[in-house]
């Protein structure tokens, strides 16, 4: 359950208001300090990594201010992906690593969020300690055991290795065009290197961060960017990373899109064909139902967890499973790293249409994609007059809801949950007929507006 600072993937909002405030960034350093200190009963020292959003300078001096009041050390990686940071943390044997993203947002934002000792997202119970020291009065401890901090040494350069090392090392990309947009973010001193250095000819582009720009019309949440270059150039593949270089979607030689849920199939089909381990996949809600159609068709067990990354991992987890995703590209390969990497899973494509030697476009075959349309209602901070309300008790909203789904007919889903990243509502209908989807996405999405403008302050 999100507490009073930690919501569904860490800490987000806009900056300068709460909980991503200085002050406050400053005593959840120490109270992070503290917990983690005690937990391994010496100090140690812990990483933080950002994206490139402006206020990184701002919010990692603050954090680092207050591990050190806690006495803690830390070590510094500047601009990195948010997996290439869960790998450090792992490898460095740090006690914690932390991120400074809000990841798809736009530069406003930002967020942060914790890797345990082992790469991994940090258990509730872990976070729940942070925010019970955080209600302590901050003392700092004795200046001979403030904790001092550092440079990482050759971060980016670690990183570009394992992201190499994760494909056969005998595999050439020589003769491959790829156009990488690294949405002016955490990868962009990464994602080309990477491809370059395993042969391909490689154009990047959303490489040129000025802490405005970061998702700003490029990367995953805008890949008519890439799409634009990928058919200027002839190239053939785009690869499309987000702000923090954990999503990740593709586009073919003739401008395509192919997002998470094929990409998912992809790999799913690949590592069956070739009797790699894993039974299954784990997708979401929202993935697409042509995935779920297509698994089965293909002999792959198929399970949806609730979105966001937390849950695709613990429905992996339970089920013993290696693979899973969401249509928004964050995928997660077990058996490559400890978190949805976009470099690692567009390396698992690019490796799989080298070994069979076809297109990107030749190995989405077999999966139809129904038509789906995703709305997102914003609600607070964009000067209207919205509010933020509960669609579950929100009687205009469910007579909207019990609408739509009479006239699917049993034809169809509709999936309506507020973000656990973003002030929005998500509107998901999907069905046989792109007309009819999209009627009904803009009627359900207008109920939602309505009922947001009506809702009491």
């Amino acid at each position: 359950m999100p507490g009073k600072f930690f919501g569904t993937d860490g800490i987000r909002g806009r900056v300068g208001d709460e909980p991503i405030a200085p002050e406050t960034m400053l005593k959840l350093g120490w109270a992070a300090g503290r917990v983690f200190g005690a937990a391994n009963g010496t100090p140690g020292k812990v990483i933080i990594g950002k994206d490139t959003r402006v206020s990184g300078y701002l919010l990692e001096s603050a954090l680092e201010a207050g591990l050190s009041a806690a006495g803690i050390d830390i070590s510094l990686l500047g601009p990195m992906p948010t997996p290439g940071i869960a790998y450090l943390t792992r490898t460095a044997r740090a006690r914690a690593g932390i991120v400074i993203s809000a990841s798809h947002n736009q530069y406003e934002d930002n967020g942060i969020k914790f890797f345990s000792t082992e790469g991994a997202k940090l258990a509730d119970g872990v976070e729940q300690q942070i925010e019970a020291m955080m209600e302590q009065p901050m003392r700092t401890v004795e200046s001979s055991a403030l904790g001092k901090a550092e440079r990482f040494p050759d971060a980016a350069g670690r990183y570009i290795e394992f992201c190499k090392s994760t494909i056969p090392h005998r595999l050439s990309l020589k003769g491959l065009d790829i156009v990488v947009d690294c949405a002016h973010g955490a990868a962009y001193h990464v994602a080309p290197d990477v491809f370059a250095e395993l042969g391909a000819t490689v154009t990047a582009i959303g490489d040129a961060p000025n802490g405005f720009n970061i998702n700003s019309e490029c990367g995953s949440t805008y890949p008519q960017f890439v799409r634009s270059k990928v058919l200027e150039l002839g190239a053939d593949v785009g690869i499309a990373l987000d702000g923090d270089g954990d999503r990740v979607i593709l586009v073919d030689a003739a401008g395509r899109y192919v997002d998470g849920d094929q990409i998912l199939y992809i790999l799913a089909r690949w590592r069956k064909q070739t009797g790699q381990p894993g039974d299954g996949i784990v997708g979401t809600l929202m993935s697409n139902f042509g995935l779920e159609r297509a698994c089965g068709d293909h002999g792959i067990s198929f399970e949806r967890a609730r979105v966001g990354d937390r849950h695709v991992m613990e429905c992996l987890v339970q089920h013993g499973w290696l693979l899973g995703g969401e249509s928004s590209g964050h995928i997660i390969c077990l058996d490559k790293s400890t978190t949805g990497d976009g470099i690692i899973a567009a390396l698992e494509v690019l490796h799989v249409m080298i070994a069979q030697n076809r297109s990107l476009a030749e190995l989405t075959d077999g999966m139809d994609v129904y038509p789906q349309t995703m709305i997102n209602v914003r609600l607070d901070g964009d000067g209207s007059s919205r509010r933020a309300i509960n669609v579950d008790h929100s009687e205009t909203v469910q007579d909207a809801l019990r609408t739509v789904r009479s006239e699917l007919a049993g034809h169809g889903r509709v999936v309506l949950r507020p973000s656990g990243t973003e002030p929005v509502v998500r509107v998901m209908v999907e069905g046989n007929d792109a007309d009819q989807i999209a009627r009904l996405g803009q009627y359900l999405a207008d109920a939602v507006e309505s009922a947001a403008c009506t809702a009491p302050a």
